[in-house]
């Protein structure tokens, strides 16, 4: 009896194995949100790491994680490294290219585990506001896919963004 209840405890991880590995081999996430507001005066907040506590949900996951903010003051070649004891992990972004309606940001994660995703945040005029788009993307490495099979990660962060989003919203239309 307990043969089998063995053999049937690996049947069920090797099939969780096998199906981690069919799902898809990219990560996309995206929120928008209308701001009423100028793109000009939202992008200041997002080119500039200094501003992040102010709207970033990252933030608020370890208040007292370590920051190095380094190269450019905002805009391009601006970056931005934490690492944190808990939930906010360790990693680096460097601002890679910035244009009136769009900001690139390379994303590299090395805790809990490596990772390597692009962020764009994007600001399309509308009448009067801007609709503004935060997505990441990037490969899934086998641990997101295995991740995945038991977690919904466009839902776990995309409620990050959309949190992000409405703390930028206040914070421009003010």
């Amino acid at each position: 009896m307990l043969a089998l209840t063995l053999s049937l405890l690996a049947l069920i991880v090797v099939a969780v194995l096998i199906y981690a590995a069919t799902r898809p081999s990219t990560l996309h996430i995206e929120r928008s949100l209308v701001i009423h507001a100028p793109a000009e005066t939202i992008l200041a907040h997002v080119n500039d790491f200094r501003r992040w506590r102010d709207w970033s949900p990252y933030e608020k996951l370890e208040p007292d994680m370590r920051r190095e903010i380094g190269g450019a003051a905002s805009g391009r070649g601006a970056t931005y490294a934490w690492e944190g004891k808990g939930k906010a992990g360790a990693g680096r972004m460097e601002i890679t290219d910035t244009r009136a309606d769009r900001t690139t940001i390379q994303l590299d994660f090395s805790k809990p585990f490596v990772s390597h995703n692009i962020a764009e945040f994007a600001a399309v005029a509308q009448a009067d506001a801007t609709r503004v788009t935060w997505t990441m993307q990037g490969p899934a490495a086998y641990m997101t896919k295995l991740m995945g099979v038991f977690f919904n990660m466009d839902r776990m962060i995309g409620r990050d963004f959309e949190t992000g989003l409405a703390s930028l919203k206040a914070l421009s239309e003010k």
